[in-house]
Protein backbone atom coordinates (compact mmCIF):
# COMPACT_ATOMS: atom_id res chain seq x y z
CA UNK A 1 0.00 0.00 0.00
CA UNK A 2 1.51 3.39 -1.33
CA UNK A 3 1.76 6.33 1.37
CA UNK A 4 1.95 9.83 0.97
CA UNK A 5 5.78 10.94 0.70
CA UNK A 6 5.35 13.39 3.69
CA UNK A 7 4.36 10.70 5.60
CA UNK A 8 6.56 8.37 5.06
CA UNK A 9 9.18 10.98 5.72
CA UNK A 10 8.00 12.15 8.93
CA UNK A 11 7.67 8.81 10.30
CA UNK A 12 11.40 8.07 9.89
CA UNK A 13 12.47 11.03 11.82
CA UNK A 14 12.96 13.70 9.26
CA UNK A 15 11.04 16.77 10.40
CA UNK A 16 7.04 17.51 10.94
CA UNK A 17 5.14 16.83 7.90
CA UNK A 18 5.14 20.99 7.74
CA UNK A 19 9.04 20.92 7.29
CA UNK A 20 8.76 18.37 4.73
CA UNK A 21 6.12 19.93 2.61
CA UNK A 22 9.30 22.70 2.52
CA UNK A 23 11.82 20.17 1.49
CA UNK A 24 9.40 18.78 -1.00
CA UNK A 25 9.42 21.91 -3.20
CA UNK A 26 12.42 22.95 -2.48
CA UNK A 27 13.34 19.57 -4.85
CA UNK A 28 15.11 17.82 -2.13
CA UNK A 29 13.40 14.84 -2.54
CA UNK A 30 13.49 12.24 -5.28
CA UNK A 31 11.68 9.44 -6.34
CA UNK A 32 12.67 6.56 -8.61
CA UNK A 33 15.18 9.29 -9.90
CA UNK A 34 12.41 11.72 -10.29
CA UNK A 35 11.89 15.30 -8.07
CA UNK A 36 8.88 14.68 -5.99
CA UNK A 37 6.27 16.77 -5.82
CA UNK A 38 3.43 17.58 -2.64
CA UNK A 39 0.92 14.78 -2.99
CA UNK A 40 3.08 12.01 -4.49
CA UNK A 41 2.88 8.71 -2.77
CA UNK A 42 5.61 5.82 -2.44
CA UNK A 43 5.56 2.24 -1.82
CA UNK A 44 7.74 -0.36 -0.33
CA UNK A 45 9.88 -1.10 -3.72
CA UNK A 46 10.07 2.49 -4.80
CA UNK A 47 13.45 4.27 -4.52
CA UNK A 48 13.45 7.60 -2.09
CA UNK A 49 16.28 9.83 -2.05
CA UNK A 50 16.11 12.50 0.18
CA UNK A 51 19.19 15.32 -0.14
CA UNK A 52 20.99 12.37 -2.39
CA UNK A 53 20.79 9.71 0.64
CA UNK A 54 18.69 6.85 -0.12
CA UNK A 55 16.11 6.01 2.49
CA UNK A 56 13.75 2.34 2.32
CA UNK A 57 9.99 3.28 2.64
CA UNK A 58 9.24 -0.15 3.85
CA UNK A 59 12.06 -0.12 6.42
CA UNK A 60 10.74 -0.50 9.95
CA UNK A 61 11.04 3.55 11.29
CA UNK A 62 8.74 3.56 13.64
CA UNK A 63 11.85 1.21 15.69
CA UNK A 64 13.48 4.95 16.01
CA UNK A 65 10.10 6.38 18.07
CA UNK A 66 11.32 8.03 20.85
CA UNK A 67 10.54 11.66 22.81
CA UNK A 68 12.99 13.64 24.97
CA UNK A 69 11.27 16.45 27.63
CA UNK A 70 13.39 18.90 27.98
CA UNK A 71 12.92 22.12 30.65
CA UNK A 72 13.54 24.97 28.51
CA UNK A 73 15.06 28.13 30.38
CA UNK A 74 14.53 31.88 28.76
CA UNK A 75 16.49 33.18 26.53
CA UNK A 76 16.60 30.48 24.07
CA UNK A 77 14.80 29.82 20.59
CA UNK A 78 13.62 27.28 18.89
CA UNK A 79 14.92 27.18 15.22
CA UNK A 80 17.93 25.04 15.17
CA UNK A 81 19.74 28.27 13.50
CA UNK A 82 19.57 31.47 14.15
CA UNK A 83 21.73 34.67 12.29
CA UNK A 84 22.11 36.62 15.60
CA UNK A 85 24.16 33.64 17.22
CA UNK A 86 21.58 33.29 20.33
CA UNK A 87 21.62 29.92 22.10
CA UNK A 88 18.63 27.25 20.57
CA UNK A 89 17.15 24.56 22.22
CA UNK A 90 18.67 22.35 19.85
CA UNK A 91 22.04 22.76 21.03
CA UNK A 92 22.31 20.19 24.10
CA UNK A 93 20.38 17.41 22.66
CA UNK A 94 21.60 14.36 22.41
CA UNK A 95 22.97 13.29 18.97
CA UNK A 96 21.34 10.42 16.72
CA UNK A 97 22.71 8.42 14.02
CA UNK A 98 19.19 8.24 12.05
CA UNK A 99 16.74 11.01 11.54
CA UNK A 100 16.90 14.16 13.76
CA UNK A 101 14.78 15.83 16.86
CA UNK A 102 11.35 17.19 15.92
CA UNK A 103 10.13 19.70 18.35
CA UNK A 104 6.54 19.28 19.12
CA UNK A 105 5.45 22.93 18.96
CA UNK A 106 7.24 25.97 20.54
CA UNK A 107 8.10 28.51 23.14
CA UNK A 108 9.03 31.88 22.34
CA UNK A 109 12.11 33.42 23.51
CA UNK A 110 11.02 34.89 26.92
CA UNK A 111 8.72 31.61 27.81
CA UNK A 112 10.47 28.93 29.77
CA UNK A 113 9.52 25.22 30.55
CA UNK A 114 8.21 21.82 29.14
CA UNK A 115 9.29 21.16 25.46
CA UNK A 116 9.24 17.90 23.85
CA UNK A 117 11.10 16.13 21.09
CA UNK A 118 10.45 13.59 19.24
CA UNK A 119 12.28 11.27 16.28
CA UNK A 120 8.77 10.29 14.71
CA UNK A 121 7.49 13.38 12.93
CA UNK A 122 3.61 11.64 12.49
CA UNK A 123 3.58 11.99 16.21
CA UNK A 124 4.46 15.60 16.25
CA UNK A 125 2.19 16.04 13.82
CA UNK A 126 -0.85 14.87 15.26
CA UNK A 127 0.22 16.29 18.70
CA UNK A 128 0.41 19.94 17.05
CA UNK A 129 -2.71 19.80 14.98
CA UNK A 130 -5.98 21.54 16.42
CA UNK A 131 -7.80 18.86 15.46
CA UNK A 132 -5.69 16.61 18.43
CA UNK A 133 -7.61 18.95 20.80
CA UNK A 134 -4.31 18.50 22.41
CA UNK A 135 -4.46 20.76 25.68
CA UNK A 136 -1.42 23.11 26.59
CA UNK A 137 -0.94 24.29 30.29
CA UNK A 138 0.85 26.92 31.58
CA UNK A 139 2.03 28.83 34.86
CA UNK A 140 1.83 32.53 34.42
CA UNK A 141 2.82 35.17 36.84
CA UNK A 142 0.77 38.54 35.74
CA UNK A 143 0.79 42.25 37.09
CA UNK A 144 -2.57 43.65 37.96
CA UNK A 145 -5.88 43.43 38.49
CA UNK A 146 -7.56 40.43 38.05
CA UNK A 147 -12.00 40.42 38.38
CA UNK A 148 -13.92 38.47 38.18
CA UNK A 149 -15.34 39.92 34.85
CA UNK A 150 -11.71 39.35 33.64
CA UNK A 151 -11.97 35.82 34.04
CA UNK A 152 -15.24 35.65 32.59
CA UNK A 153 -13.77 37.26 29.40
CA UNK A 154 -10.76 35.27 29.06
CA UNK A 155 -12.59 32.09 29.45
CA UNK A 156 -15.46 33.52 27.03
CA UNK A 157 -12.48 34.29 24.19
CA UNK A 158 -11.40 37.39 23.04
CA UNK A 159 -10.40 38.30 19.24
CA UNK A 160 -6.74 38.24 18.88
CA UNK A 161 -5.22 38.52 14.99
CA UNK A 162 -8.71 37.87 12.81
CA UNK A 163 -9.13 34.33 16.05
CA UNK A 164 -11.22 33.96 18.86
CA UNK A 165 -8.87 33.18 21.62
CA UNK A 166 -9.72 31.73 25.15
CA UNK A 167 -8.58 29.90 27.91
CA UNK A 168 -10.21 26.62 28.84
CA UNK A 169 -9.61 26.96 32.54
CA UNK A 170 -8.19 29.80 34.85
CA UNK A 171 -7.06 28.52 38.45
CA UNK A 172 -5.58 31.07 40.89
CA UNK A 173 -2.27 29.61 42.04
CA UNK A 174 -0.62 31.55 44.37
CA UNK A 175 0.36 35.02 45.37
CA UNK A 176 -1.05 38.32 47.01
CA UNK A 177 -1.83 41.73 45.22
CA UNK A 178 -1.08 42.67 42.30
CA UNK A 179 1.26 40.38 41.43
CA UNK A 180 0.31 37.01 41.40
CA UNK A 181 0.68 33.08 39.47
CA UNK A 182 -2.20 31.10 37.81
CA UNK A 183 -2.48 28.28 35.67
CA UNK A 184 -3.88 28.70 32.44
CA UNK A 185 -5.18 26.09 30.03
CA UNK A 186 -5.05 26.71 26.32
CA UNK A 187 -6.18 24.21 23.73
CA UNK A 188 -4.06 25.81 20.77
CA UNK A 189 -0.76 27.12 20.85
CA UNK A 190 -0.48 30.27 19.18
CA UNK A 191 2.63 32.45 19.22
CA UNK A 192 2.16 34.33 22.00
CA UNK A 193 -0.93 33.69 22.61
CA UNK A 194 -0.55 33.62 26.42
CA UNK A 195 0.49 37.11 26.66
CA UNK A 196 -2.08 38.35 24.46
CA UNK A 197 -4.75 37.45 26.18
CA UNK A 198 -3.74 38.70 29.43
CA UNK A 199 -2.18 42.10 27.65
CA UNK A 200 -6.24 42.07 26.06
CA UNK A 201 -7.46 43.20 29.68
CA UNK A 202 -4.60 45.30 30.15
CA UNK A 203 -2.62 42.78 32.27
CA UNK A 204 0.95 42.23 31.48
CA UNK A 205 3.00 38.94 32.05
CA UNK A 206 5.98 38.98 34.07
CA UNK A 207 6.73 35.79 34.05
CA UNK A 208 5.75 32.73 31.87
CA UNK A 209 6.29 28.78 32.17
CA UNK A 210 4.27 25.40 30.26
CA UNK A 211 3.86 22.86 32.50
CA UNK A 212 2.18 20.25 30.86
CA UNK A 213 1.54 18.97 27.33
CA UNK A 214 -1.46 16.99 26.90
CA UNK A 215 -0.83 14.05 29.33
CA UNK A 216 2.94 14.91 29.73
CA UNK A 217 3.75 17.41 32.98
CA UNK A 218 7.22 18.51 33.64
CA UNK A 219 8.78 16.73 36.03
CA UNK A 220 10.46 18.71 39.34
CA UNK A 221 13.52 16.10 39.03
CA UNK A 222 14.19 17.95 35.46
CA UNK A 223 15.59 21.02 36.31
CA UNK A 224 16.51 24.25 34.08
CA UNK A 225 18.27 23.42 30.72
CA UNK A 226 18.15 19.88 31.74
CA UNK A 227 16.50 17.02 29.49
CA UNK A 228 15.24 13.26 29.99
CA UNK A 229 14.00 10.42 27.86
CA UNK A 230 10.58 9.63 28.03
CA UNK A 231 10.15 5.84 29.37
CA UNK A 232 7.80 3.65 27.19
CA UNK A 233 5.05 3.94 29.12
CA UNK A 234 4.59 7.65 29.19
CA UNK A 235 5.23 8.01 25.36
CA UNK A 236 2.17 5.66 25.23
CA UNK A 237 0.20 8.27 26.79
CA UNK A 238 1.04 10.68 23.60
CA UNK A 239 0.68 7.79 20.89
CA UNK A 240 -2.99 6.82 22.41
CA UNK A 241 -4.23 10.59 22.88
CA UNK A 242 -3.20 10.89 19.34
CA UNK A 243 -5.02 7.29 18.19
CA UNK A 244 -1.31 7.01 16.68
CA UNK A 245 0.02 3.13 17.20
CA UNK A 246 3.39 2.63 18.73
CA UNK A 247 5.70 0.04 17.55
CA UNK A 248 5.83 -2.74 20.01
CA UNK A 249 9.20 -4.31 19.69
CA UNK A 250 11.33 -0.89 19.89
CA UNK A 251 15.48 -1.14 19.66
CA UNK A 252 17.13 -0.62 22.40
CA UNK A 253 17.95 2.73 23.51
CA UNK A 254 19.52 3.42 26.85
CA UNK A 255 17.57 6.23 28.31
CA UNK A 256 19.32 9.70 27.95
CA UNK A 257 19.01 11.74 31.04
CA UNK A 258 20.88 15.32 32.22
Amino acid sequence: MNEKLQKVLARAGFGSRRELEEWIRAGRVKINGVVATIGDRVGKDDVLLVDGKKVNPGSAVAEMQRVLLYNKPEDEICTRKDPEGRPSVFDKLPKITHGRWVAIGRLDINTSGLLLFTTDGELANRLMHPSSNIDREYAVRVMGEVSDEVIRTLLKGVMIDDHLCRFTDIQFFAGEGANRWYHVVLMEGRNREVRKLWESQGIRVSRLKRVRYGPIFIPSKVKRGDFYELPREEMALLYRAVNLPMNTKPRKVAPVRR
